[in-house]
């Protein structure tokens, strides 16, 4: 029920999922308010589809509500709901494009984290020239110690490695420059723990300009700076397809040369929409939770349900723990947090 066009787009996309082209995805428990979902389930053809099976959930954490707040007073809300049936064994992964913090406090409250990880992290996927990159944390923690940081980079590391093939992901910590010794204490001391790391391909820092020129394939930062970027990004990308498109219709020259490189203009906001990766893994809980943008289209719906499938069959989680167990530093809680 969350999201900005939901139930409708959120049913579409179930739909998407469901239409043989994803594989491991064979059976889908929507939950929210079941009038509404049964509603919808017919007008995309899905009426009675035995894939599909409707979890009634009477609550819906708002996008104002304040989310530990609301995921402890609405027990009957849909995010609750869906986390408990990943908890019961009922489900394998939770996908949701409502309210973040609800989503990320409901399956840290309920799934706690995997062993030896002290707090989970957003990864967002990110455009550059050379293909993407995987930033994080984009807003789960504004405040980390460097343990989190160094615990980030093991699951980013892992993520690029399983899901996305590469051997060696490179590794760097956003900063205010590149040298040994710039930026705060949290850089300082993470970059520490990561030089004293030889299983880790830790480059070392990076500016704001290297996100995009192909030089790391994992960037660490906090909640607090991920998401001021991430928004910023956002932000740029519309305006700079706005002034563009208004630049593009000043003559005549202009509109002809647009309409002929109308396709490489395709391709390009193809590359940098959002919709195409889908949603963004929180890292590090004891399950699988997929977390979409608020305002998700049906296709973006359709693709965090394709990275969801991805991460229980490529058992990401299991490699995660594996891999802190094996690179935890000296003396760190290996407990759950």
């Amino acid at each position: 029920m969350g999201g900005d066009h939901a139930p409708a787009a959120i049913v579409e996309g179930v739909a998407q999922a469901l239409d043989g082209s994803l594989p491991w995805i064979d059976r889908i428990l929507l939950v929210g308010d079941e009038s509404r979902l049964t509603a919808e389930l017919a007008r995309v053809g899905l009426a009675g589809d035995k894939r599909v099976e409707l979890v009634h959930a009477d609550q819906v954490v708002d996008m104002g509500d304040s989310p530990a707040t609301a995921v402890r007073a609405k027990r009957r809300a849909s995010i609750n709901v869906a986390v408990d049936l990943v908890k019961e064994g009922r489900a394998e992964a939770v996908v949701s494009a409502g309210n973040t913090g609800a989503a990320t406090a409901a399956t840290v409250l309920k799934l706690r984290t995997l062993p030896g990880v002290d707090r989970p992290a957003i990864a967002t996927l990110m455009p550059s020239p050379t293909g993407h990159f995987l930033i994080l944390d984009v807003g789960s923690n504004v405040e980390c110690k460097p343990l989190n940081l160094f615990q980030y980079a093991i699951m980013g590391e892992v993520y690029e490695r399983v899901i996305r093939g590469k051997a060696s992901p490179r590794i760097g910590i956003i900063s205010v420059g590149e040298e040994t010794g710039k930026g705060n204490d949290l850089t300082k001391e993470t970059y520490k723990l990561l030089k004293n790391t030889p299983q880790l391909n830790f480059v070392g820092n990076i500016e704001g300009y290297d996100l995009f020129n192909g030089k790391v394939d994992v960037v660490l930062c906090d909640g607090f700076v991920g998401n001021v970027i991430l928004k910023t990004c956002e932000g740029l990308a519309k305006a700079i397809g706005a002034i563009l498109k208004e630049n593009l219709k000043k003559t005549p020259v202009r509109m002809l040369g647009a309409t002929l490189a109308k396709g490489a203009f395709n391709d390009l906001k193809k590359r940098c929409d959002y919709a195409e990766s889908g949603g963004a893994p929180l890292l590090g809980v004891n399950g699988v939770c997929i977390i979409g943008h608020g305002s998700s289209s049906p296709w973006a719906v359709r693709n965090a349900i394709r990275v969801a499938g991805e991460f229980v069959h490529y058992q990401v989680n299991q490699h995660i723990a594996d891999r802190i167990r094996e690179l935890q530093p000296p003396g760190s809680d290996q407990s759950p947090a």
